[in-house]
């Protein structure tokens, strides 16, 4: 039986969830949403490492500062995309583009389709970047609607 009090040994998963509010258009996409339309976005970030051993340290028994998690979430995604328009950047729409930036200024012209999938893919790239050393990116969850989800695992892209 192992000592539950000694984390030195213990990998743990945390989990925190964010929410955001996101309009995007598929460019060129089939269906209606080629128009542009919005979501609540829910983001759930799920970060492993071992918990802190030092009983002298006030983050003792954490893997990572809630506080920390949120900085880095908030910062580099909440705060970007959050009452955002999401568009692809082409080579036929580079006039929309310049009109919708005119007129409002939390316009993310992006180099991919804004799917719930590249989406996912990318916030999984700029999270891992900043996350704390000893702390890694396991998971991340993008629910689209209520009932539509991307899954992004580390272990799927390692």
């Amino acid at each position: 039986m192992s000592n539950t009090s000694n984390n030195t040994m213990s990998r743990i998963r945390v989990t925190k969830e964010f929410s955001f509010e996101m309009a995007h258009m598929l460019e060129g996409y089939d269906g209606p949403c080629s128009e542009i339309h919005g979501h609540s976005y829910r983001l759930f970030v799920t970060v492993a490492g071992t918990p802190c051993s030092d009983p002298q340290n006030p983050k003792y028994g954490m893997v990572i500062d809630f506080g920390v998690l949120k900085r880095i979430v908030g910062g580099r995604i909440v705060d970007v995309y959050d009452h955002s328009l999401v568009v692809r950047r082409t080579a036929d729409n580079g006039e929309l583009i310049r009109t919708l930036a005119a007129r409002f200024g939390k316009l993310q012209a992006v180099e991919f389709q804004p799917t719930c999938e590249n989406l996912v893919t990318r916030f999984a790239e700029t999270i891992a970047a900043e996350l704390p050393r000893g702390v890694e990116l396991f998971s991340l969850r993008l629910h689209e609607t209520a009932t539509s989800y991307a899954e992004w695992f580390a272990s799927d892209n390692a």
